[in-house]
């Protein structure tokens, strides 16, 4: 059973509002095993392009991928099943403080809208849901396999400046989508994946 105390909220910008309790928990989904979670349960992903306790991804791609954020002077609290000793803070480059676990920036997606939701897995290659070992779960949506790797190799580097958004997505126009899709994702590059619009991104 999941219990999610208060916890950072999704404002209207798309970035989660700090809150001097943010707490970490983590939930068994059926398709990406047991991964960390955030606020009223939503998945909690980390950007494989960043480093550690390096965050890459600012302006528009923090609209898509809101950082999860703890206000100044709090520490981020850890629920059931999660490593307090793992949670940690890093200070963004507006001043923000976002948390960390094993020194990797954590964030939302704001395609996820309920408990449980993973829309962001695998997101531009580079986005990844985090097993409370602290391993990046580096499998597709509805993969068979319950178990979660301890690395990602997407080897991508991040294309992001201060507000450019993190990565490169691959917009090759695979699999049939239709010139709208890879024009869309062209402009959008944080709002599709293979070139296809990530619904309500």
């Amino acid at each position: 059973m999941l219990v999610v105390a208060s916890a950072g909220t999704a404002a209207a910008s798309g970035v989660a509002a700090p809150s001097s309790i943010t707490v970490v928990h983590s939930l068994q989904t059926s398709s990406l095993g047991i991964i960390l979670v955030g606020a009223n349960g939503r998945t909690l992903y980390h950007d494989s392009a960043e480093g550690k306790n390096v965050v890459r991804c600012t302006g528009a791609c923090s609209t898509h991928w809101p950082p999860l954020l703890i206000a100044p002077g709090a520490k981020p609290a850890a629920g059931p099943g999660v490593n307090s000793s793992w949670l940690g803070t890093v200070k963004r480059p507006d001043g923000k403080l976002q948390v960390t676990y094993r020194g990797m920036p954590l964030y939302l997606f704001a395609g996820d809208k309920m408990a449980g939701d993973v829309k962001g897995q695998g997101g531009a290659g580079i986005w990844h849901a985090i097993a409370p070992t602290g391993a990046i779960v580096n499998r597709a949506v509805g993969a068979t396999s319950s178990k979660s790797s301890g690395s990602t190799t997407s080897g991508r580097s991040s294309g992001s400046g201060s507000t450019s958004g993190t990565g490169s997505t691959s917009s090759s126009g695979g699999g049939g989508t239709s010139d709208a899709n890879a024009a869309y994702c062209a402009a959008n590059p944080m709002g599709g994946i293979n070139g296809v619009p990530i619904q309500g991104a």
